[in-house]
């Protein structure tokens, strides 16, 4: 059996920072400077398997960033265990750095005044690769990623969206067991987006690569994750399978009704069930199933309406992810897909 590539058991991080009191004190605050401590990531336990594609998520101020420096060796923990491909980042960082890649969405690595291939080799030598491994993976990746019309060109004059599909690259270049990735798609289209995407999946499958994801952006999470971490507060509040992120926190089905004619009345809804849009050619509403269940909701709208049609759908992940952070109801439409 293969072991973990993470394993982290009660992993605490803590930061302590000077308090300056009033100016007036300043002689007590040389000689007797007040600190406070604040706790980070509190006591966190996980493990990823090899070739698991993991989302990391959470708020502004969760812990994912300060995790996922622990991880790769930048921050030592507090107290806790972590083994990233059976090595502690903290006393094997170097030998951990040959086997892990890192891609951070608003930090190139890449040298911006000469060609993207520069970029490649200088990976390759950094990493130790013989020069004809060097040259086979950087014809390889090129291929992979359809670098072919910009891998001449100095890095700052490429696009976004060719610098993010670049940067994955040069972080592929020395074929890392495990790729953590910290909004990778920040700032691209729609279309550079969902590229990217495809070429990470490729790579997972082909290579078996580990991927470790931190991102607001819900695209990614659903199209590259099918496993979710949710941290907030420095704790882990949720581990489970993305397609199941709906089903556990969201108790609330969305039910489109669309009119005969037109709809002249908007009468009092039953309890459990509340209007979210309302006009004269459609009534959207909102199904609490810790409330009211859906089949009787349906039989007592019916019973207040005409109706030609009706749609019935569950949250988007989107909304799901804002109900975990905010732990309050949402108010707004939820896109289907």
């Amino acid at each position: 059996m293969n072991p973990d590539a993470i394993r982290v058991s009660g992993l605490s991080k803590k930061f302590t920072f000077p308090v300056k009191e009033s100016s007036s004190n300043w002689i007590r605050n040389l000689l007797f400077p007040q600190t406070r401590e604040i706790t980070a990531v509190d006591a966190i336990s996980f493990a990823v398997k090899p070739g698991e594609r993991v989302a990391f998520i959470g708020p502004n101020g969760a812990g994912k960033s300060t995790t996922i420096k622990m991880l790769t060796g930048i921050l030592f923990p507090t107290l806790g265990e972590i083994k990233v491909l059976e090595l502690d980042p903290a006393k094997d960082r170097k030998k951990l750095a040959y086997k892990i890649g890192t891609v951070f969405g608003q930090r190139s690595q890449l040298l911006p005044n000469l060609p993207l291939t520069d970029s490649l080799e200088f990976f390759g030598v950094m990493y130790d690769l013989p020069n004809r491994d060097i040259r086979n993976r950087i014809r390889e990746l090129t291929d992979l990623f359809q670098l072919h019309a910009f891998v001449d060109q100095p890095v700052r004059k490429l696009s976004l969206g060719q610098r993010m599909r670049a940067e994955v690259a040069a972080a592929l270049m020395h074929k890392p067991e495990i790729i953590f990735l910290d909004e990778p798609t920040i700032g691209l289209d729609v279309v550079a987006k969902k590229s990217l995407r495809d070429l990470l999946l490729t790579i997972n499958k082909e290579e078996s690569t580990t991927i470790f994801l931190t991102s607001h952006d819900v695209g990614d999470i659903e199209s590259l994750c099918t496993r979710t971490i949710v941290i907030n507060h420095g704790k882990i509040i949720k581990d489970l399978p993305t397609r199941e992120l709906a089903r556990t926190f969201v108790y609330e089905k969305y039910i489109d009704l669309i009119p005969e004619k037109s709809f002249e009345h908007f009468p009092d809804l039953p309890e459990g069930i509340r209007y979210l849009t309302q006009n004269k050619n459609k009534i959207t509403v909102v199904v609490d199933n810790n409330t009211i269940g859906l089949q009787e909701s349906l039989k007592k709208l019916l019973d207040l309406f005409e109706v030609e049609d009706i749609d019935v759908y569950s949250a988007d992940l989107e909304a799901v992810i804002r109900h975990i952070y905010e732990k309050v109801p949402h108010e707004r439409t939820p896109t289907r897909k």
